[in-house]
C-alpha cells in the first residue's frame, strides 16, 4: 500500500483522481485489444477490467481508512493528554485507559466506519460524475424524462433482456409471460425462421458463420440457458410476440423494432457502460421524483463494494 503517511486528505483525493485517470486510459487500451467479433476475447478483457477496477477501488478505500485512522488516533492522544492534564495527581495513564469499555470501543469503531463510509459515498460521487456509465446513464434519464418515464432497474443476471420486456408487458398489456416462456418464444422464432438470422451469426471461437448444427445449439441456448440476449435476439422476440419494441439509447436515435405490428409499443433502455462485464437492458415505468436520498446515493454497486471491503477487515 502506499506510504500516505505524510499526505492530507485533500492530497490523497488528488492522487486517487489521477490514478483513476490513468486506470480509465488503461481500460480503454484493453478495450481496443479485442478484436471485433471476438466475444471470447472480449470477454476475457471485461473480466480483466472488473477485477482491474475492484483492486483499485479497494486500495483506494484502504488508504482512506488509514489516513481517517491515523487522524482519529492523533485527537485520541491529543484528547489523552488533555485529560491527563485535569486528572488528579494521583492517576495514571492506565486507568484512563482501564475507563474506556468494551461497548465504548465498539461504538466508536462503528462510529468510524461510518464516517469512512461516508467520505467515500462523497468521493466516489465525485470520481463517477464524469465517468462513461454515468453520462450514459443521466442522458437516457433525459430522454426519458421528456417522456414523462424514468429507469426501472433490471438485475445483471444474463436474463435483463427478457427480464426488461417482461416488465412492460405486464405494464402495457397486463400480460405476464414470464422469461422462460419469452425465452422459449424466442428460440422457436428463432429456429423457425433460420434464413433470415443465420448469415448474421458467427461463431464466438472461429469467427466464421455457423453451420446449421451450430444455430440450432445456439437457439437451444436461448431457451434453456442464462444467455444474454442482443439485437437479434430482440428481434426474434418482436415477432414471436408480435409487438413493437421500443429501444432507447444515450447515443444516436431510439430504434423501433417491430413497427409493423398494430398495438401500443413497449420501451426499454440499453446501456453499454452500465456493468463492467458488458452491455445491460433496463425496463421503464412513469416518472417520479427521486428521493433525496436517490439524488445523494447515485452509485449502489459501489457503496455496496466498498460495504464489502470494510467489512473484511
Amino acid at each position: 500500500m502506499t506510504d500516505i503517511n505524510n499526505m492530507n486528505e485533500e492530497e490523497l483525493l488528488s492522487k486517487h483522481r489521477k490514478e483513476r485517470k490513468d486506470m480509465q486510459g488503461k481500460i480503454q487500451a484493453l478495450k481496443k485489444s479485442a478484436a471485433k467479433g471476438d466475444k471470447k476475447k472480449k470477454k476475457e478483457v471485461a473480466e480483466e477490467i472488473a477485477i482491474l477496477e475492484l483492486e483499485l477501488d479497494k486500495r483506494h478505500a484502504e488508504e482512506l481508512s488509514q489516513l481517517k485512522k491515523q487522524d482519529l488516533e492523533v485527537g485520541e492522544i491529543c484528547e489523552s493528554l488533555q485529560s491527563l492534564e485535569t486528572n488528579d495527581a494521583g492517576d495514571v495513564p492506565g486507568q484512563i485507559n482501564q475507563r474506556v469499555s468494551k461497548a465504548q470501543r465498539r461504538r466508536d469503531k462503528k462510529a468510524t466506519k461510518e464516517r469512512e463510509r461516508e467520505e467515500y459515498i462523497k468521493v466516489q460521487a465525485k470520481e463517477n460524475i464524469h465517468g462513461a456509465r454515468n453520462v450514459e446513464t443521466q442522458k437516457i434519464k433525459s430522454i426519458l424524462k421528456a417522456q414523462n418515464l424514468m429507469i426501472q432497474e433490471i438485475p445483471s443476471d444474463g436474463n435483463c433482456l427478457y427480464s426488461a420486456v417482461d416488465y412492460q408487458l405486464k405494464y402495457v398489456d397486463r400480460s405476464e409471460m414470464g422469461i422462460d416462456r419469452l425465452r422459449s418464444l424466442t428460440s422457436q422464432y428463432l429456429l423457425g425462421h433460420m434464413s433470415d438470422y443465420l448469415p448474421f451469426l458467427s461463431h464466438p471461437e472461429s469467427e466464421e458463420l455457423m453451420t446449421i448444427e451450430q444455430y440450432e445449439e445456439y437457439c437451444q441456448k436461448v431457451a434453456n440457458t442464462a444467455a444474454w440476449g442482443g439485437e437479434v435476439e430482440l428481434r426474434a422476440l418482436s415477432h414471436a410476440i408480435k409487438c413493437p419494441i421500443e429501444v432507447i439509447q444515450a447515443v444516436g436515435p431510439s430504434i423501433i423494432i417491430g413497427e409493423e405490428y398494430p398495438g401500443k409499443r413497449i420501451t426499454i433502455t440499453y446501456h453499454r457502460h452500465m456493468y463492467g462485464l458488458g452491455e445491460h437492458y433496463n425496463s421503464v415505468k412513469p416518472y417520479e421524483e427521486p428521493s433525496q436520498e436517490e439524488e445523494i446515493v447515485t452509485n449502489s454497486e459501489e457503496i455496496e463494494r466498498h460495504d464489502q471491503i470494510t467489512e473484511s477487515k
